[in-house]
């Protein structure tokens, strides 16, 4: 079974809207399930047994939240160790007060770091989480599985 980690951090319920978006669409793909967590609860254990990651984050003052900086930093450190299990596909979702950019930026400067491989561009919701969104992030859901099953990435 491949499994796909999705985590997220969300105060106002925006961004944890989007991930259960992409979860569901990564649960439409046969073989493939979705592991929904809020980033303070994801472990090294959790990257280490996923085949692919789906990272959502507000935006606050220009950067990703601090819970899902603060995953990062809890397993860079075993992840760094053995790169090679670790270079996994991931994609990024981001609800944005402002642009949302530089979130991206901090976010996908990180992920070089654990050698991710960024396989959609990030989805940005500025404002209220619309049924677009939601459908672009079901959609990028639906993708990452789809890869991850079929060994593309």
């Amino acid at each position: 079974m491949t499994t796909i980690l999705v985590i997220y951090h969300s105060q106002s319920g925006n961004t944890k809207k989007m991930a259960e978006s992409v979860s569901s669409g990564i649960n439409t793909v046969d073989n493939v399930i979705a592991n929904l967590k809020a980033a303070g609860e994801a472990t090294i254990k959790d990257l280490r047994h996923c085949d692919g990651i789906a990272i959502g984050s507000p935006e606050y003052f220009g950067y990703m939240s601090g819970m899902i900086k603060d995953f990062f930093d809890r397993t860079y450190e075993i992840a760094s160790s053995n790169i090679k299990e670790f270079g996994k596909p991931y994609v990024l979702f981001v609800s944005a007060g402002n642009d949302g950019q530089n979130t991206c930026v901090q976010v996908e400067r990180i992920c070089l770091g654990f050698s991710f491989k960024k396989v959609h561009e990030p989805i940005i919701s500025r404002g209220e989480i619309t049924e677009s969104i939601l459908q672009q992030c079901f959609e990028m859901g639906q993708t990452i599985a789809a890869g991850c099953d079929l060994g593309i990435y």
